[in-house]
């Protein structure tokens, strides 16, 4: 009896929604026909007349006091709303109107699951993102000396926080030393080398360990810190190849004999992964990209558990160099699943392709009188997938904000990650004729879908409120965008303004004033006279009398 009661009230709330929903016009229109059938016996000429006699009888004194309280609420509420949107992020109002009067309007309660997340959302890994923003390294990255350094020289500015090149050198320390480094004199130097914060000693070292031994790290370093071009950078890199590939050899046959030996072998694997990753991205930026796409195919056969560097971003990023579509396809079939964490280059790309299939012929007006094919509602909905995932890079890949060079560390769903992507795919999007325009029309659609994307996802799990603080260490200040204000702080500031200027204009011009309350207020029921005479005359005056008679 309960489960039936509760889905009797579930169906009739569901009715009262759905008639305030579509009926609401009519509704209106009841009203108002009821008021005026029933104006006289609820006096509502005379109430008017009284109203009007008494306003009429009030002294400017009355509206000075009352638009300077207006002004004096309203600007309390804009100095409450503008302290709980910088210490929590968003609207007080708007967060009251999603907890308590979304639900009771129709509104999808918050704490109730979502098949649709359940089925396409991400990993374990994701929830863990929701309470703790974790940082990635940014697969593209670019290199230090060659063109980070080249960036310092022209404008004289750091490109990086010091906060990734601190996360760049904890990575250094867990990819490039191991416990044994102090048993060889090279990679003893090494493991100080990639711990000191000066880059100038950094490269002493690397130079003084190369005195010592063929250092497969020490030509790492100076490959990424000392090279000014790439084609020096490719050739340091090669000959950390060199030595790189005798250190794995020998720690290969060895990696069994004991937890030390393992660790090196570790170590070993890790080294000559990055070495040949970043001469596969030295090609690509040489212009020799099928050589680049060889690389990494080799190297994603050869190591496939190494899924740390996410060397499948790369490699995609060369295919659609090569305008190889068909075997961008192929990557994504392999690395877009459920069961692995996303990113912007896999959504992107996978709204990307399917946008191309229908962007050259696509037409906002042919699509508003026609409809959508199936192919350009797949397009759009991978559109708003990528969007809900990341909503940052839209803007950049219709250049609405200005680039920068990315960092080397990123957050997933954030700006920072939206800059690295659109920072090398932009090209891309560019090529493919009317993918941007198809891009222009449709993202803002994801927020229909998903208007509270803080408290509740669709495809993903809700946006991390964390990104923002994260990102701003991974950024410079200098050029970090600005967060876009609640429309209720504008809409408070604009009402605080304009009642402390009508009390401002009452107290010094009342006369004035009065003359244009009482234009502005026969301006206002003007339309309203006019109907209700036309009523009037259509609907006889004894009207009332004849329904009490009936």
């Amino acid at each position: 009896m309960a489960e039936v009661s509760s889905s009797l009230l579930e169906q009739l709330k569901s009715c009262i929604v759905w008639s305030w929903t579509y009926l609401w016009t009519l509704w209106f229109f009841l009203m108002l026909f009821l008021v005026y059938i029933l104006r006289v016996p609820l006096k509502i000429n005379d109430n008017l007349s009284t109203v009007s006699m008494f306003l009429n009888t009030l002294t400017p004194k009355f509206y000075v006091a009352l638009t300077g309280t207006s002004s004096l609420i309203s600007g309390l509420i804009l100095i409450f709303e503008w302290w709980y949107f910088r210490k929590y992020g968003t609207s007080f109002i708007e967060q009251v109107s999603v907890s308590h009067l979304r639900p009771l309007l129709g509104g999808v309660d918050n704490t109730a699951p979502s098949n649709s997340t359940s089925n396409n959302g991400d990993t374990d890994s994701n929830r863990q993102s929701v309470s703790e923003c974790k940082v990635w390294r940014n697969p593209l990255n670019l290199f230090r000396g060659a063109e980070y350094n080249r960036y310092t020289w022209v404008t004289g500015r750091e490109p990086l926080t010091y906060y990734d090149m601190n996360l760049s050198a904890q990575d250094h320390q867990t990819f490039f030393t191991c416990e044994t480094d102090h048993l060889r004199p090279a990679d003893a130097i090494m493991q100080k080398a990639w711990r000191e914060r000066n880059p100038q000693a950094r490269i002493s070292a690397a130079h003084e360990a190369l005195e010592l031994n063929e250092c497969a790290t020490a030509y790492i370093l100076l490959a990424e810190e000392e090279a000014t071009t790439i084609v020096e950078a490719e050739r340091l890199f090669k000959q950390a190849l060199k030595a790189g590939e005798v250190c794995y050899r020998r720690s290969q046959q060895l990696q069994h004999h004991g937890a030390q030996y393992e660790a090196q072998h570790r170590r070993d694997t890790n080294v000559l992964v990055y070495i040949k990753r970043r001469l596969a991205m030295c090609s690509r930026k040489l212009g020799r990209t099928r050589e680049a796409v060889k690389m990494m195919r080799d190297l994603m056969k050869e190591f496939p558990l190494l899924s740390m560097f996410n060397i499948h971003e790369n490699l995609l990023e060369a295919l659609l160099e090569l305008q190889a579509y068909a075997d961008v396809q192929a990557v994504l079939a392999k690395y877009d699943d459920i069961s692995l964490p996303k990113s912007a280059t896999i959504c992107y790309t996978a709204a990307l392709l399917k946008a191309r299939a229908v962007s050259d012929k696509f037409s906002p007006e042919a699509a508003s009188r026609r409809g959508l094919s199936t192919a350009e509602m797949n397009a759009v909905e991978a559109i708003h997938r990528a969007v809900e995932f990341n909503p940052h890079v839209p803007k950049y890949l219709l250049e609405m904000k200005s680039l920068i060079l990315p960092p080397e560390h990123i957050l997933k769903r954030g700006d920072s990650e939206a800059i690295a992507y659109a920072f090398f795919h932009l090209q891309h999007w560019k090529r493919v004729e009317g993918a941007l325009n198809l891009l222009h029309c449709t993202w803002e659609g994801t927020f229909r879908m998903i208007p509270y994307p803080l408290e509740k996802g669709h495809l993903f799990y809700p946006y991390p409120i964390c990104t923002e603080t994260a990102d701003r260490e991974l950024l410079p200040f200098s050029v970090y965008p600005k967060k876009e204000l609640p429309f209720f702080i504008l809409f408070t500031a604009g009402l605080c303004s304009f009642t402390a200027m009508l009390a401002l204009l009452t107290h010094q011009f009342p006369e004035l004033m009065g003359v244009f309350a009482k234009a502005f207020l026969s301006t206002l029921f003007a339309p309203l006279n006019f109907v209700m005479e036309k009523v009037e005359s259509i609907l006889p005056s004894s009207l009332w009398h004849q329904l009490t008679r009936i």
